[in-house]
């Protein structure tokens, strides 16, 4: 029986270290995080973005009220040495553990953030993140080889060769009577002469009133 005893006195203590273990783990203060936001992210997302030009600094989970202080130093290869610190400030934690700076800048480079709060229980949050504006600059205009040139575009130059409008004018056709008909003054369709309108239609009139005496004189005999 002492046996038995003994091996369960020894395995009291590891029993209570391992029901110990994970409250000692998530001891307060130490339960959140800090993401890097680009200045066009929401607040409410989770997750961080470790590219950016206008950033801002998001945590989340923390005790509440917990008081904030985080520093930004530049870090290899933008820094030779690291412990340049660029950017500090301070920030106090909302009710529900969640808290953002302002919107920050930095010139174009490699960081890392440093985020120390009350309560902690061991080192500080940290981040490294780079900033890159250049890729947020407009982009160039077209170059000119991609418009068109006016001075490449063909022109209609009139020709000095060019034929004359052959068609004869009224002027030059033979005047006509007064006493003419008025409807034998119009052209015809395919452009022929007044002049010769007329005499056709003279000849026509001469040839039936002929036809007419000669059949009253047939009539006669």
């Amino acid at each position: 029986m002492r046996p038995l005893v003994s091996a369960g006195l020894l395995a009291a203590p590891v029993a209570v270290a391992l029901l110990l273990a994970p409250s000692a783990h998530a001891a307060p203060g130490d339960n959140g995080t800090v993401k890097i936001h680009d200045a066009t992210t929401g607040e409410e997302l989770r997750k961080n973005e470790p590219h950016v030009c206008t950033f801002y600094l998001d945590a989340f989970g923390f005790d509440s009220g917990q008081e904030v202080d985080w520093r930004i130093e530049a870090w290899a290869p933008t820094a030779d040495v690291k412990g340049t610190t660029v950017k500090t400030g301070s920030l106090t934690l909302g009710s529900d553990g969640h808290g953002r700076t302002p919107d920050q800048s930095l010139p174009d480079g490699h960081y890392k953030l440093f985020w120390n709060f009350d309560g902690e229980h061991g080192r500080a949050k940290h981040k490294v993140f780079w900033t890159d504006c250049e890729d947020n600059s407009p982009s160039g205009t077209p170059s000119p080889s991609a418009t068109p040139s006016t001075s490449s575009r063909p022109t209609a130059t009139p020709t000095a060769s060019a034929p004359a409008d052959t068609v004869p004018s009224s002027s030059a056709s033979p005047t006509t009577s007064a006493s003419a008909p008025a409807g034998d003054l119009a052209e015809t369709g395919n452009g022929a002469p007044v002049g010769l309108l007329v005499t056709a239609a003279a000849a026509l009139v001469a040839a039936g009133g002929y036809l007419v005496i000669r059949r009253r004189k047939a009539q006669q005999h």
